[in-house]
């Protein structure tokens, strides 16, 4: 029997717990988190910090592992990585992974070879950059180089709220490093989802619309997708190409890929990032109802040096959206309304909450309540849910 060690242990591990468990795969999970929840679907857990790459790879080798991924979790892949390449494992390049996991790293190989990319700064400490406030072109965007999930993230407009963002984005990063980089105005809907490469050719490309709720508590978390976007193709065809480039560029292998882009008021098109992990949010669930292709089984495979299962660009049945329940402020949850107006439209409803829980409100997605996967077959009709889901959707905390 094949091991696989899959570093986290959130909800968002299960489908990756699963795909390998129908695969004949013994799964093992490590964290520091014991209680964490895939921890209960798991065969085995072990109690080590997913950023500790030497004390992962120490229990890879003890443990005698076939794969190592990091699944829907930003810490653990360059610890994966760095596993794959000591222990000779299938897997992408550890330099790779490190580009591609700090921010201001990538933001600087973009410019380097020619992508479209925001000016961007790197700093360390409010020291370093107090002295720079009036040479900074407003809006900028803060944000710590090494987190997900949009936590940390700031939008500044003035001087004066330089303090606060800094402050916010050192706290949500590991290393104590933040990015000010100029703020891209979108055009039309930013895209969140997930590609698949094989042998470093992308063989899987979506993009989607990501949707955000204005009045959260931090209005850069994602709070809604839906499939499949509405960019114009001529933008869709350019991003293909530019991603296709950079992986060939950074040398990828077979991974799947949480790619965030975007379609800038100046007619360009932007790679935001590419995370060589599975997105947060169930985005690749979604992908698997929407067009029926599994990238996470795909992640399995790769992970395991298997042949991976063929795997096309998605063609998708009818239109979907995925709705991130969430709080707009802090309390005891409890109850959620919604309209029977989704009743046809609800394929799955996803609770992680019961009443009495203590929720939080929505600065992250860590901060999530649980999902609804929505479809129709009217790409009208799902924007016009997406449009009003406040209307539609109430969660009552108290």
């Amino acid at each position: 029997m094949k091991k696989i060690l899959l570093l986290g242990g959130s909800r968002y591990l299960l489908p990756a717990i699963q795909s390998a468990h129908d695969l004949g795969v013994y799964v093992i999970t490590c964290d520091y988190l014991p209680n964490n929840y895939a921890h209960k679907f798991s065969d085995e857990y072990h109690n080590i910090s997913i950023v500790d790459k030497k004390a992962v790879l120490i229990l890879a080798e003890k443990l005698k592992i076939d794969g190592i991924i990091s699944y829907a979790t930003d810490p653990g892949v360059v610890t994966a990585a760095y596993v794959a390449k000591k222990m000779g494992l299938s897997g992408i390049p550890y330099e790779s992974a490190i580009i591609l996991q700090n921010k201001g790293k990538f933001r600087r190989f973009l410019e380097k070879h020619g992508f479209n990319t925001p000016t961007t700064n790197v700093y360390h400490s409010w020291e370093e950059i107090k002295h720079h406030l009036r040479e900074i072109i407003y809006p900028v965007i803060v944000k710590p180089t090494d987190s997900a999930g949009s936590k940390g993230v700031t939008r500044v407009d003035r001087p004066v709220e330089m303090f606060e963002a800094v402050s916010v984005a050192i706290k949500h990063s590991f290393s104590h490093e933040i990015i000010v980089e100029q703020f891209i105005e979108k055009s039309g809907f930013s895209s969140d989802t997930d590609s698949f490469s094989i042998d470093g050719d992308i063989v899987f490309f979506s993009l989607n619309d990501q949707w955000f709720d204005q009045n959260a508590a931090n209005v850069y978390t994602p709070a809604a997708f839906c499939w499949p976007s509405t960019m114009p193709i001529v933008h869709q065809k350019k991003l293909h190409a530019d991603i296709q480039r950079l992986l060939c560029l950074l040398h990828m292998g077979t991974s799947i890929y949480n790619i965030e882009t975007r379609l800038g008021m100046d007619g360009k098109p932007y790679i935001m990032e590419v995370s060589p992990r599975a997105g947060g949010n169930r985005l690749a669930e979604v992908l698997r109802y929407a067009c029926g292709q599994d990238i996470i089984r795909a992640s399995i495979q790769g992970a395991l040096g298997m042949t991976v299962d063929r795997l096309i660009d998605p063609l998708y049945q009818g239109y979907w959206g995925l709705v991130v329940l969430h709080s707009r402020k802090a309390g005891i949850y409890k109850n959620i309304y919604i309209d029977n107006r989704l009743d046809d439209k609800i394929i799955e409803k996803d609770m992680w909450v019961v009443p009495g829980d203590e929720v939080k409100c929505f600065t992250g997605a860590n901060e999530s309540i649980g999902t609804l996967v929505l479809h129709s077959n009217n790409q009208d009709e799902l924007m016009d849910i997406l449009t009003n889901i406040e209307k539609l959707i109430m969660i009552e905390v108290q």
